[in-house]
């Protein structure tokens, strides 16, 4: 089926990064729908489960191409796969762990990134009593060979779970080694080329804009 997303147009309109990051939820709620049987919704049943206005979802995907006619609502399995290829996640793609503490043991052990596209293809950490261990099925590399495991297993993102005061470091080697997307799980924000995505995963702040509206007697939108 030919894509409703016109690529030409995106190249020239950016979209927000907070539209980005929204459509994977709607990627979530549209295969879940599509898992019960629902095979068309509209803005009103997509809103009410994201908890997003209908007006919010409709501009959201209007930056991407039109999907649904009015008074019609939106087919869930052609909009559903068409959000997936604008994602990137109709390929898979090869992640590498680097830290293998306690937080990196529970990205590897987790079973849930292969269903969704993404693909463990290493684990490295520069700890001589882990390297050489089997940590979710995937033998610790040392970091020294960094460059040689990210060719050789052609990864396109790394996740970051290292100590604060290496962070820097390994992402930069991980910029030197070509990779471009970078999920960083560290409480710093590591300085990057502009050509490299990263994304920075820190709980302790998630938890402190929570406590404004605790402190505040208001209720988050």
């Amino acid at each position: 089926m030919a894509s409703n997303f016109d690529h030409e147009n995106h190249g020239r309109t950016e979209v927000p990064d907070v539209v980005v990051s929204r459509l994977p939820q709607y990627v979530r709620t549209l295969t879940q729908l599509l898992s019960e049987g629902v095979q068309i919704a509209n803005s009103q049943q997509l809103g009410e489960k994201l908890q997003i206005t209908p007006a919010q979802i409709r501009k959201d995907l209007s930056y991407f191409g039109r999907f649904g006619k009015q008074g019609r609502g939106y087919n869930v399995n052609h909009l559903l796969e068409e959000l997936r290829q604008i994602l990137g996640l109709t390929v898979t793609w090869n992640v590498a762990v680097v830290g293998v503490g306690r937080l990196g043991r529970a990205i590897l052990s987790y079973p849930g990134f292969t269903p969704d596209g993404f693909q463990l293809v290493a684990a490295l950490d520069d700890n001589p009593d882990v390297v050489g261990q089997d940590v979710g099925g995937l033998t610790v590399q040392p970091v020294a060979q960094l460059n040689d495991v990210i060719q050789r297993h052609e990864v396109s993102i790394a996740i970051v779970a290292v100590p604060i005061a290496y962070t820097q470091g390994v992402v930069d080697r991980l910029v030197e080694c070509g990779v471009k997307a970078i999920l960083n799980y560290a409480p710093i924000m590591p300085q990057v080329p502009e050509h490299v995505n990263v994304r920075n995963i820190d709980p302790l702040l998630s938890l402190q804009s929570m406590t404004y509206y605790l402190a505040n007697g208001t209720v988050s939108e």
